[in-house]
Parts: structure tokens; C-alpha cells; sequence
């Protein structure tokens, strides 16, 4: 490429592909997802009735009758509006529909099926919360709570063998082996990896809990991990200067949370092992503030699980949720919410979008972006050939070391080995969207790749 040539990113993942992963997303899941939000927000009816009186089942009626439109408006293709409630982050996401509108071809409508793929599956989940907050007294219903709460309880055996996992090798002396260490952290680290499998945004909402032990499959799902970069990761754990005195040892940890119910049990189980034998001194969560792409973590689903683990009448289960309040209580772990996570933006906006949160993640030594939606917004959801480098397709994102811990839902994926891509597809088609693969990829802003 000449020195005056500007470099050009490929161009968006986009339902105009038709027949694309996207196209198909577009077409038949986000309308079944919002059907089934208008569903609960109906059988909730007399819950309503019941606590607002009247005026709560005139809100139901409003709040059905704002997303029947959105639904109409999705699958006739019609032109993004821009929205109508006034919450603190409203401004932005209308500037950025502009932005869009700048990019389009020939000056053509932003609309559902002509628009990147991220933008409007983002922008659906903004306008369900719109419906809500401009159907006061319902403002604060979770629409997706059901299906979360379901999943945590229908992957009880599963929580309940990790938690006995981790509270059996924390009272075993080998902890302090550091290889006996690596060993564990690294089945801590799969066993969240493949936790990331139970999405119910990828099932519209249909039962995508965890019944078996999920420890006892990590041997044979090494081979579907096709980036496994843990060692890099284990070194960032391990180069930290130990600290003297009564100060505590190990890195400040930020996890980008993705989905409630067992895969954020993962997480926390994953995070109590790092500070219990010092690999972290401090975890910061990052989740969502609304509910978002039907099972994303918010503060409430966070405190409820944290306490729902404490509750348990299984002696290691509900130790681990003892320790996890003490945890909080002492500022070990914090829950930090931005309205960022909630944008549609591509995460190399941040530095000129969301400075604030931009310089706070400059401030981590390792942070852990979970999930399918934090690896599209990593790369910006688009056309990358399979071999690009990671860091490439970060686009100067880097505030810190990171590693996109990830089952692969969707249709991108940079960093394999030239070959790698076509051996796959040769074998599955749908090798890049049925969670079955998945990635462990890290990027250090002090190794150029």
C-alpha cells in the first residue's frame, strides 16, 4: 500500500448479504426474540395489575404495542429511527445512527436489513428498553430475567461441582505448587471458556443451561479450542514482582462480563481461585446497566446470583457465596457499570467515545472480554480474512494486556493459521457459528504481533 493510501477495515458483517449468518439472525432470531419479549411482558399482566393497579396494565398495553411496531418495522426492512426517551445516553446513540447514515450507499435509509449487523441487533435491544421506560410505572422490568433465573437453577449440578472443585484444591497445601497452580488455573479458565456456550440470546431464549459436570469435559474439548494463547495470559499472572509486607500480591484483574446464569458462575468461581491463592489482589466486573442481548449480566442479575450461591443449602456451594459477599464487602471484587458497553460502537471508538472508561481499562494488568459480543465489537464485526492478526483487527484498541475468552457464535474470527479456516469448513460448515469452537486470544500492547 502506497504511504499516501488511507487503509480501509473490511467492510461490516450485514443482514444484505442475504443468506449470510447475519441475514439469517436478522431475519428469524431477533423477531422470535422479540416475540417472546411481548410474550412476557403480557403473562406479567396481573403481576402488573396487581402492584400498579390500572395504570400498570395501561403500561403493559403500551409497552406491547411500541415493540409489535419495532417487530413490524425489523421485518419489513423499514429505515432506523432515531430514539425518543431521554435517558443520559440517547444523544449518543442518534449521533451515531448519523454516522451510519453518512456511510450508507447513495444515500440510502439506515435501515434493519442495509446496516451493519452489530449496529442494529444493539440498537433492537435499545429500543426494547425504550418501550419500558416510556411505559412508566413498568420502567424497570426485566424482560429476560425468567429465562436467567431458569438457567442458573436448571444448572444447579453444575455449579455445585465447581464450587466443590474450587473449595476442595483451596484447602489442599499443592495450591502453592506452581505447577499444581497452572494446572488449576487453566481448568478454571477452560471451564469459564466453555461456560460461555450457554447464550440464550444465540437460542432466542430456549433452554441453554449446563447439566453435567463441566469439569469432567475439558480434556476432550481441548481440541475445539483452535487459539489457545493461555500461556501468555499465564505469564502476565506470573511477571508481577511479589509484593512485600502485609500488601496483597497479584495483578488488578478486569472481567467484561457477558452472560448471567451458569456461565457467570464460571467467572466468579474463576475469579475467587485467582485472589484466594494470590494470582489477583483485585477483580473488577464489568457489566451491563440495562438488560441486554437477553442474558447479559446486569447488577441485579450479578447481586442475585452472588446471593442466591450464598443461600444454597449445599455446604461448598453456598461457602463459595459467603466468600463472595466477603469479597465485595471488603472492595476485593467491584461491579463497575458505562453506558459504552451498551452502544453499538466498535471497541476502537473508545478512546475518543468513552475516554473515561477508555483510561480506567488502561489501569488493569490483565483484562479477560467474555463472549461472542465483546470479540465482534473487538474486531468490529467485520469481513476479516481468518489469518489477519488479532492485534491488527483491534485497530488500536489496547489499553492493557487482554484475551478474548470466546465460543465462536458468529461469523468472525481472525488470527488462525493460514489453512486453518478452509480444514474447518471442509469438516463444518457452520464451524464459526455453532459454539462448538472456541478461542482462548490474547494481545499485549508491549508485543507487536
Amino acid at each position: 500500500m502506497a504511504a499516501d493510501q488511507v487503509w480501509i477495515p473490511p467492510p461490516s458483517l450485514s443482514a444484505k448479504f442475504e443468506g449470510s449468518f447475519a441475514y439469517l439472525t436478522v431475519r428469524d432470531r431477533l423477531p422470535t426474540i422479540l416475540t417472546k419479549v411481548i410474550d412476557t411482558i403480557h403473562r406479567t399482566k396481573n403481576a402488573f395489575l396487581e402492584k400498579h393497579g390500572e395504570v400498570g396494565v395501561d403500561a403493559e398495553k403500551r409497552a406491547i404495542s411500541f415493540l409489535s411496531k419495532l417487530r413490524n418495522e425489523l421485518q419489513t426492512d423499514k429505515p432506523i429511527l432515531p430514539l425518543s426517551d431521554s435517558a443520559d445516553d440517547t444523544e449518543e446513540w442518534n449521533q451515531y445512527m448519523q454516522r451510519q447514515q453518512d456511510l450508507m450507499e447513495d444515500g440510502q435509509p439506515v435501515s434493519w436489513f442495509k446496516s451493519p449487523w452489530l449496529y442494529v441487533e444493539c440498537y433492537m435491544y435499545r429500543r426494547i428498553q425504550e418501550a419500558l421506560w416510556l411505559s412508566p410505572p413498568i420502567s424497570d422490568f426485566d424482560a429476560f430475567k425468567e429465562g436467567k433465573t431458569k438457567s442458573f437453577f436448571e444448572s444447579q449440578q453444575a455449579i455445585i461441582s465447581l464450587c466443590t472443585y474450587l473449595r476442595e484444591i483451596l484447602t489442599k497445601t499443592d495450591t502453592v505448587n506452581k505447577e499444581a497452580l497452572l494446572e488449576h488455573f487453566l481448568r478454571f479458565l477452560q471451564v469459564s471458556l466453555w461456560g460461555n456456550r450457554c447464550d440464550l440470546s444465540m437460542s432466542a431464549g430456549q433452554d441453554n443451561s449446563q447439566k453435567t459436570n463441566p469439569m469432567d469435559s475439558l480434556s476432550d474439548l481441548r481440541r475445539f479450542i483452535l487459539v489457545d494463547d493461555s500461556d501468555k495470559v499465564w505469564s502476565v499472572l506470573t511477571s508481577l514482582p511479589a509484593s512485600g509486607g502485609t500488601e496483597k500480591t497479584g495483578i488488578r484483574l478486569d472481567i467484561i462480563l457477558d452472560n448471567a446464569g451458569f456461565e457467570l458462575l464460571t467467572d466468579l468461581v474463576l475469579a475467587d481461585f485467582m485472589v484466594s491463592v494470590g494470582l489477583a489482589k483485585e477483580v473488577r466486573f464489568h457489566g451491563k446497566s440495562i438488560p441486554w442481548f437477553v442474558s447479559d449480566v446486569t447488577k441485579q442479575d450479578f447481586d442475585w446470583a452472588v446471593s442466591q450461591t450464598a443461600a444454597s443449602n449445599h455446604k461448598h456451594m453456598s461457602s463459595c457465596g459467603v466468600q463472595w459477599k466477603r469479597h465485595m464487602k471488603d472492595g476485593t471484587w467491584t461491579y463497575h457499570v458505562h453506558r459504552f458497553w451498551t452502544l453499538p460502537h466498535e471497541f476502537c471508538d473508545m478512546p475518543a467515545d468513552a475516554a473515561d472508561l477508555y483510561a480506567t481499562l488502561q489501569g488493569s494488568d490483565l483484562i479477560l472480554f467474555k463472549g461472542d459480543l465483546n470479540y465482534r465489537r473487538l474486531t468490529g464485526d467485520r469481513t476479516w480474512e481468518h489469518t489477519v492478526p488479532f492485534q491488527r483487527a483491534l485497530r488500536g484498541f489496547l489499553p492493557a494486556p487482554l484475551c478474548s475468552v470466546r465460543t465462536l457464535k458468529a461469523n468472525v474470527q481472525v488470527g488462525l493459521e493460514p489453512g486453518q479456516a478452509e480444514n474447518l469448513a471442509s469438516q463444518d460448515a457452520e464451524w464459526m457459528t455453532s459454539g462448538r469452537y472456541a478461542v482462548i486470544q490474547f494481545c499485549s500492547p508491549s508485543k507487536q504481533q
